[in-house]
């Protein structure tokens, strides 16, 4: 018990050097001196801040298309600009995707797309008509050649 307290005090006042503590643990084998308390909660948190980061760089593909789709009047000026962003997001959450978040985005798409079309709206001031559902498929969204060359 002696162990799991002092551990627990560790995660108070240095997390990364508990989390070495952790993995060394893991590798003997050492499962009844692991810290499950804070080993749980963290390992919930990292699961949540990969679904967040997966979800906020499609919603900026999801953005960036639209802008480059129906906002015509500024096309000309950024289209370069917005099929780069367009680019670096999808190479970034190509890096990041595994099946699980790539489920998670399927599961999600509406509610990405809903966010993503509040900002766009409020971009262009309400001048222009986008549509209210999501018009691309996950696999259109995640397409490298898709809208971005």
């Amino acid at each position: 018990m002696a162990v799991i307290t002092n551990l627990q005090r560790l995660y108070e006042i240095d997390d990364s050097q508990w989390l070495e503590e952790m993995i060394e643990l893991l590798k003997k084998r050492q499962f009844e001196n692991l810290d499950l308390e804070n080993l749980i909660e963290e390992l919930t948190d990292l699961g949540s801040e990969k679904k967040n980061a997966v979800v906020s760089l499609l919603e900026q593909v999801i953005r960036h298309l639209l802008l480059l789709e129906y906002w015509a009047i500024e096309r000309d000026n950024n289209q370069a600009h917005w099929k780069s962003e367009i680019v670096s997001f999808r190479t970034q959450l190509r890096r990041r995707l595994t099946t699980n978040l790539r489920n998670h985005l399927a599961k999600e798409l509406p509610s990405i797309y809903r966010d993503a079309l509040i900002y766009v709206r409020t971009k262009t001031s309400f001048k222009v008509d986008f549509p209210e559902n999501c018009p691309y498929s996950l696999e259109q969204l995640l397409d490298m050649n898709y809208l971005s060359h």
